[in-house]
């Protein structure tokens, strides 16, 4: 059995190929398709939690992007638009026309890519902890500086990176559960690390996205935040029919806002 079922409430893994490239997935249940996307240095497992009621009344399907879980890595670059063609595979596989993107940092950066490419394809997005806007050029330096660190000690760079998701106030409190973030993350390989480095430092500016879109868009955003700050990043939904969410805590509102958050994500898909 995979070992990443044990604690698993939900159905095996399932792989396809793409591009000579082997892709984890999952789906389970039934109804309106909705596609969980992870963020940089975590896989499709952050999902456990949230996919057993989610999938009461939908198709949920989890997706291993490039280079994280047991999805191989594509090339030195993983682009947004890399990603989600991937995912367009998965679900053409899957003989899923419409879906709803619900994506987690990076995998907010993937279904904005994927809203412009395939702006047919979705029945609505949920930013969580992340943001439609490009990387200012401070953070294109810290992407390229993270990227030595990391070739330099990747134990180090990685553990440091997740303890720096959560609010100050919960690095005590949620102990255990950060260090069992910290083990998937471990799991990541230094090339896909890289790759996706190398891919959000490029990712272009999708606001107009937010402006503009026929479906809906829920912003979910985290007031402690020491990644994606709340001022800078609330601001992107002005004059936008953008729904906003805001939690008290960090960037990692599955783990440290888990049971608002599953509430929140319920009800904008009662809605879909």
């Amino acid at each position: 059995m995979n070992s990443r079922l044990k604690n698993s409430t939900f159905v095996p893994m399932k792989t396809t190929i793409y591009k000579n490239t082997k892709i984890s997935y999952s789906e389970t249940g039934k109804g309106t398709a909705v596609v969980l996307l992870h963020g940089f240095l975590e896989n499709q497992t952050m999902w456990n939690a949230l996919v057993p009621e989610l999938s009461k009344k939908n198709r949920v399907i989890t997706i291993d992007l490039l280079g994280h879980g047991e999805t191989e890595c594509l090339g030195y670059v993983h682009s947004m638009e890399d990603q989600a063609d991937m995912v367009q595979h998965v679900l053409h596989e899957l003989k899923i026309r419409k879906s709803v993107l619900i994506g987690h940092s990076m995998g907010g950066y993937v279904a904005l890519a994927f809203a412009e490419l395939y702006a047919d394809s979705v029945k609505g997005i949920v930013l969580l902890n992340s943001t439609s806007r490009a990387d200012s050029d401070e953070r294109k330096i810290n992407r390229d500086r993270a990227i030595v660190a990391v070739k330099q000690n990747y134990t180090a760079f990685v553990r440091m990176s997740i303890a720096n998701l959560f609010s100050e106030d919960n690095r005590e409190r949620l102990v255990d559960a950060i260090e069992k973030v910290k083990l998937e993350a471990l799991k990541t390989p230094l090339q896909g690390i890289v790759a996706a480095l190398e891919g959000m430092k490029i990712r272009k500016d999708r606001e107009v996205i937010l402006h503009f879109a026929s479906y809906p868009i829920l912003l979910i955003l985290g007031k402690k935040d020491g990644v994606l700050l709340y001022d800078d990043n609330s601001a992107q939904i002005e004059g936008t029919k953008v729904q906003l969410t805001t939690f008290p805590d960090g960037h990692m509102s599955h783990i440290e806002n888990k049971v608002k958050l599953q509430k929140v994500l319920l009800e904008f898909l009662k809605k879909i």
